[in-house]
């Protein structure tokens, strides 16, 4: 019986991958970049279900693709904001994504970021390496206590809500969030959280304001230079959510100007490009989309992935479908 044809548009770890290739007609994309349209529609002509990643952007225009073969989707993500699901249900294609499974590792980049931000470490470690460091001094890179502090949380879902938990117990913060919808009373007394009404009440209350929205066109540049304004001047931004949700020239421009303390920052709206106005800033912490890149969750991201295929091949329910 001839296997489905799957085309991985990234490598996986290698446990998922090695099961991708057990059980499928596997073609894997090992060049290190991302496929181009062109190579995205030639794919959809070619197999019967595509693995993408955050880095592929599917529009409409490759769903339009002439005699398109493929019938699923099987994304390696948990966001979905790159695949254009309108598109993919008007031509009849499964899109399933990888919820859950990188819920921990994200929020343990948020606190990270936190940590850095407000300890000024990113910044001590560069001077150090560059041969800046003069020794131990009483005034030297100082930086903020997070204890007793609020942290404001911009959305309330699984990974808002384990960065809650983490920044509670182990820091001592305190939570506040805001959201489309409060969640129930019952969640909020598990975290200690109280809801705010609205985006720039949160801004302006939080000591850290972290981000844990979709992208898309309904919080893109959410954050910007008339939010940004309204926190105080001692105030960190983390986002580990999606690039787009920041206006990085106005937050380029805030932390220059000092109308807030810091930042952390793992994901950019341009990735893997990064604004160049944010390099030469010290008051700054970036990572290269490190979210979920831990063996275990990536891992796990995989296995997840590859239970969505199977599912669809097998004529189950997927459990993840999106669209």
């Amino acid at each position: 019986m001839t296997r489905p044809k799957v085309l991985l548009t990234r490598p996986w770890p290698e446990a998922a991958q090695a099961y991708m290739q057990a059980h499928y007609d596997t073609t894997v994309n090992d060049s290190g970049k991302p496929l181009t349209p062109e190579q995205l529609k030639a794919a959809m002509t070619e197999y019967d279900a595509l693995c993408p990643t955050v880095t592929d952007k599917l529009t409409a225009e490759i769903f339009a693709t002439p005699n398109a073969r493929v019938r699923m989707i099987g994304n390696f993500g948990a966001g979905y904001e790159h695949i254009d699901i309108e598109a993919a249900k008007k031509a009849g294609i499964v899109v399933s994504n990888t919820p859950d499974v990188l819920t921990e590792a994200t929020a343990d980049i948020a606190l990270m970021l936190m940590l850095m931000a407000s300890r000024r470490a990113s910044e001590g470690e560069r001077q150090l390496r560059e041969g800046g460091w003069k020794g131990w001094g009483t005034t030297a890179l100082m930086g903020q206590s997070l204890e007793d502090k609020t942290l404001g949380l911009v959305g309330f879902g699984r990974i808002a809500q384990a960065t809650a938990h983490k920044a509670r117990t182990a820091l001592g913060m305190k939570i506040a969030y805001f959201s489309r919808r409060q969640t129930t009373a019952d969640i909020e007394t598990a975290h200690e959280a109280r809801y705010v009404g609205s985006l720039e009440d949160l801004a302006a209350q939080s000591d850290v304001l972290s981000l844990h929205t979709p992208g898309g066109p309904e919080t893109y540049h959410m954050v910007n230079a008339r939010l940004l304004g309204l926190m105080k001047p001692t105030a960190i931004l983390i986002n580990t959510a999606r690039g787009s949700v920041v206006n990085e020239e106005d937050l380029a421009a805030a932390l220059k100007a000092g109308t807030i303390w810091s930042a952390g920052l793992d994901v950019y709206e341009r990735e893997p490009v990064v604004n160049p106005a944010l390099l030469p800033l010290n008051n700054v912490v970036l990572l290269p989309h490190l979210g979920s890149a831990t063996i275990e969750t990536r891992n796990a991201m995989g296995m997840r992935a590859a239970k969505n295929v199977d599912q669809f091949f097998a004529g189950e329910p997927v459990g993840d479908r999106v669209a």
